[in-house]
């Protein structure tokens, strides 16, 4: 639909859900001072001028300030979800009302509406992808090629995506520079760690409302996320589990003081499962058939694809839902269920608010300066996954120790001497 008025196209839930959607997007904005800086500058200097993006993302709050900052930028910026149980449908209201911004999300869409979202994107022949889950990308390489000589280029958000591009360019299809955001470390040290950790919990807390302490909380996959994931629920009581295929994560989790079992072995003892692995099918049905009575899975992950629930709705009953987000799925023969949290989407943002606006403030920072950096160096970048700059990096993060009132060392010209010459020795 249009925007009353203008000829901005967008498809949203309510358009009278802005208020309130105002209201949170400012609140966020308080967490954020990171990102407020970038802004402020970006307002001034429009490094981003007659550019225009496509941000397939969660549409919370938080997103809601990152497109501000493209729009301060001097971009023309279309908002799509990356997840279909994502989307703040308020957020998406007061960005188009309140900031001309236009937005194709509505929590609950259908698989066809998220297809339809993504193909109406790339009809705005864009410059820059900003990417989260690299549906975006795949779409253009495989449908839309023609599109391919206009873009700037990408970044990714995640996991998931950067193993997509990666693969992309085994493939020999990725003839762009992409800017691997996820692996810059003001990225996935605390976006992964403390917001995932935080908020997984938090939506699994909100969605059961069940106390975890005493209970087995079982990990699947001990990376960023799972850290994040493990070390809050043994911090609220839980016995942790974790299953790994990498032997490096695997004895790291054993000295972090966690059990290590594989998953054929922990799906017979876990109260609790959380995927995070970005793989597929890393819980599957053998896995289903041993669970417990009761037993409550979830994903954390970016894609649903890491439960096979199609196994699981094979061996079961029609789904019961018990409460908001919450299905039980009873075996055929009646002995035990099992209660799959959120649709097996992404729990945090499911029944959930995601991460907390002040780790999603370097997150998005890291966005916001991705974009700068593509468009600075259109042309020079050669095709291929790129980590953003270190020094770029370590601005973010002191810049977030300046917000917080936090003071750190530095060299003094003895030691700097000392990290610079071979001729000093004890």
């Amino acid at each position: 639909m249009a925007n009353p008025g203008t000829s901005m196209e967008y498809d949203i839930k309510d358009i009278n859900l802005a208020p309130q959607g105002k209201q949170r997007i400012e609140w966020a904005d308080r967490e954020m001072p990171v990102l407020r800086l970038i802004r402020e500058r970006f307002e001034k200097e429009k490094p981003l001028t007659g550019v225009k993006m496509v941000a397939c993302a969660h549409i919370t709050t938080e997103t809601a300030n990152l497109a501000r900052t493209f729009q301060a930028g001097g971009a023309e910026a279309l908002l799509i979800a990356s997840n279909p149980l994502s989307t703040q449908d308020d957020v998406a209201a007061s960005l188009v009302a309140d900031w001309g911004i236009p937005v194709m999300a509505i929590k609950g869409e259908s698989t066809d509406t998220y297809v339809r979202h993504v193909k109406a994107a790339l009809e705005t022949n864009p410059n820059l992808i900003i990417d989260d889950g690299s549906d975006v990308v795949a779409t253009m390489i495989k449908e839309k090629p023609e599109l391919i000589p206009n873009l700037i280029g990408t970044t990714e958000e995640t996991t998931t995506g950067i193993v997509r591009l990666n693969a992309m360019v085994k493939a020999g299809v990725l003839t762009f520079p992409s800017i691997a955001v996820n692996d810059a470390q003001t990225k996935h040290f605390f976006d992964n760690r403390y917001g995932t950790g935080q908020s997984t919990l938090d939506g699994i807390i909100r969605a059961t409302n069940i106390l975890l302490a005493g209970k087995t909380l079982v990990t699947v996959g001990y990376g960023w996320c799972g850290k994040g994931v493990a070390m809050r629920a043994r911090g609220m009581g839980a016995n942790v589990v974790v299953c790994e295929i990498d032997p490096i994560k695997a004895i790291e989790a054993v000295m972090d003081g966690m059990r290590v079992l594989p998953i054929k072995d922990a799906a017979k003892i876990g109260d609790f499962f959380v995927t995070v692995t970005g793989n597929r099918h890393v819980i599957d049905r053998e896995h289903f058939e041993v669970m417990k009575d009761g037993a409550i899975v979830c994903n954390s992950g970016h894609f649903d694809l890491e439960l096979n629930l199609d196994a699981l709705r094979d061996m079961s009953a029609p789904a019961v839902k018990r409460r908001p987000f919450v299905e039980e799925y009873i075996s055929k023969d009646g002995g035990k269920s099992v209660i799959v949290l959120g649709e097996g989407r992404l729990i945090n943002l499911a029944a959930a608010e995601g991460h907390p606006a002040s780790v999603m403030d370097m997150s998005f920072a890291n966005q916001a300066l991705s974009a700068e950096y593509l468009v600075k160096q259109k042309g020079k970048l050669g095709a291929g996954v790129h980590v953003l700059p270190k020094e770029v990096d370590q601005e973010i993060a002191s810049l977030k120790l300046h917000a917080m009132g936090i003071n750190m060392d530095v060299l003094t010209p003895e030691m700097l001497e000392y990290m610079t010459s071979w001729e000093t020795g004890t």
